[in-house]
């Protein structure tokens, strides 16, 4: 049966409060970075797509230009520091298409409608970021456990698949002997020769509910995403059998949240007193005002 089907016949997360704050679930466009020297990038290409434990990111330069050794995207835990309230992110060496920490310092983070800016704690950036989903499946797969069917072995492996509306992020990392190879080069000093090793760390991003848009593997551009082949383990958790690193393979997935039709949050509460300050002051503030995403 494909994934759809599946969930038809799975009950609904009871449950889907996570350690990180609600208005984080979901996707999120980044518009913008300033940084602490004056510089602002508006283009660069990054998503981050949250579940209730787990975040995939992508950053892309360009959608097909994108050097190989200069892709970013990575799966990783989700933590969330309440008393400080900074979120970080456990992301361990095989599940980062780089092989080192792009990002090292957590986030401080505060959510205005449909925007979180994120602040780094020593003010060298900040960044804003939109909620791109706003109504439908809202759904959090991890993977467990990998096994190759020929020989019954466990893979080393890591990945995800997080859905919220018609945006969908999948992970697939490398197999253990791409990844040792990965491991021991400078990527910025990489040859050709390594690139079909280094790109078979797959980030694949999705607009459209079915065609991979933005990704990591150049070959996965524009190939549909692979819902097909599922079966339900339990209540907990669904299988998958595909074809992997030319390996057929059984992936296991941990069902992290699964809402059959979610409200994404876009918007946020100020004061009575500032609300109508908006009202009053409309026909100045809401000239121009649209939804940013």
């Amino acid at each position: 049966m494909n994934l759809f089907q599946a969930l038809e016949q799975l009950p609904a997360s009871q449950d889907i409060s996570g350690p990180i704050p609600d208005y984080l679930y979901g996707v999120f466009r980044r518009k913008s970075i300033s940084f602490s020297n004056g510089l602002t990038d508006e283009k660069t290409i990054v998503y981050w797509f949250q579940s209730r434990t787990f975040t995939i990111d992508i950053r892309l330069k360009s959608r097909e230009n994108t050097p190989v050794n200069e892709r970013q995207g990575w799966i990783g835990n989700t933590v969330w520091d309440d008393k400080e309230q900074l979120l970080s992110w456990e992301v361990d060496a095989e599940s980062n298409y780089q092989n080192h920490v792009q990002w090292p310092e957590p986030a401080k983070l505060h959510a205005v409608g449909n925007s979180i800016l994120e602040f780094s704690p020593s003010n060298v950036y900040v960044e804003d970021w939109r909620q791109q989903a706003y109504q439908g499946l809202f759904l959090g797969l991890r993977l467990n456990s990998a096994v190759d069917l020929s020989s019954n072995e466990p893979l080393e492996m890591d990945g995800g698949l997080i859905i919220c509306g018609d945006h969908i992020a999948l992970t697939l990392t490398r197999s253990a002997a791409d990844q040792q190879i990965v491991s021991a080069l400078d990527l910025k000093t990489a040859s050709a020769d390594d690139e079909q090793a280094i790109q078979s760390f797959e980030v694949s991003i999705g607009l459209d509910g079915v065609h991979k848009f933005y990704t990591t593997s150049s070959a996965e551009m524009d190939q549909s995403f692979n819902f097909e082949d599922f079966e339900i383990v339990n209540s907990e958790s669904l299988a998958q059998t595909l074809s992997l690193h030319g390996r057929n393979v059984r992936l296991i997935f941990d069902i992290d949240i699964y809402v059959p039709d979610y409200s994404f949050q876009r918007t946020t509460i100020t004061t009575p007193s500032s609300e109508q300050w908006l009202i009053d002051e409309g026909s100045h503030l809401m000239h121009h005002a649209k939804l940013s995403l």
